[in-house]
């Protein structure tokens, strides 16, 4: 086979490539984040908690979220650092699954808490770029929320894995990723500071920690509001 017939064929993979890798600096990207936030913070739990999916499936999700940040960013030393946790998590992910289980489980958590960070100021970045309003920023701040929400719930899962304690009530915490929609409920919880109060923090740490999402989740539609509606004025 001739050379100019294997780039002829390679053409289509890189054009496809291409366009998925520009396709998330764009604004159209926030409603597909959207979906599948909405899926990891309202329906994923519900199949976790009625075993209806297998934890591989709920670890991939996790990992498409992180493997969307890779391309969130046309700056080399992003690229390189969501590259680096991508790959770290997945390695690690990898390891737990191996016949060296919960020895690798608390890394990861932590890994993945960095990458979240990461992932979460690149979407604020592309919401606030060019300081444009339209209905895709509005939802890419829904979508900053939601993964802010996800961010607490990894915290108060590390706070749980370190300190033996950390949330109490209406829960049975075993220390796996089954516990994750106790954990994504009580950050919710305490980010629209709803309080049922079925649920309560133990330790110190997730106390303040509750507190603090609970001023987040007061004063950022406030503040995210004001910069968009200024934005528009601008």
């Amino acid at each position: 086979m001739s050379e100019s017939s294997h780039t002829r064929k390679g053409k289509p993979v890189q054009k496809a490539f291409k366009n998925f890798t520009e396709y998330w600096l764009t604004d159209a990207s926030f409603g597909v984040l959207l979906l599948i936030l909405l899926f990891t913070v309202f329906i994923l739990p519900i199949l976790i908690e009625y075993e209806h999916v297998h934890i591989v499936f709920v670890n991939a999700v996790f990992l498409f979220l992180f493997f969307t940040g890779i391309w969130s960013s046309r700056e080399k030393v992003l690229i390189f650092l969501t590259s680096g946790l991508f790959f770290t998590q997945l390695g690690l992910r990898l390891l737990r699954f191996s016949d060296f289980d919960f020895e690798f489980y608390l890394s990861e958590r932590l890994v993945g808490i960095l990458n979240m960070l990461v992932f979460i100021f690149l979407n604020i970045r592309l919401l606030f770029r060019d300081m444009e309003i339209n209905i895709y920023r509005v939802i890419g701040a829904i979508n900053v929320y939601l993964l802010v929400a996800i961010l607490g719930a990894f915290v108060f899962e590390i706070i749980q894995l370190i300190t033996g304690t950390g949330i109490a009530g209406a829960t049975d915490l075993k220390g796996v990723d089954e516990d994750y929609p106790q954990y994504i409920y009580f950050s919710l919880v305490s980010l629209t500071t709803v309080g049922f109060g079925d649920m309560y923090p133990t330790h110190i740490m997730a106390k303040m920690l509750s507190v603090f999402l609970s001023t987040v989740g007061i004063l950022y539609p406030a503040v995210v509001i004001a910069r968009l509606v200024g934005a528009n004025k601008n």
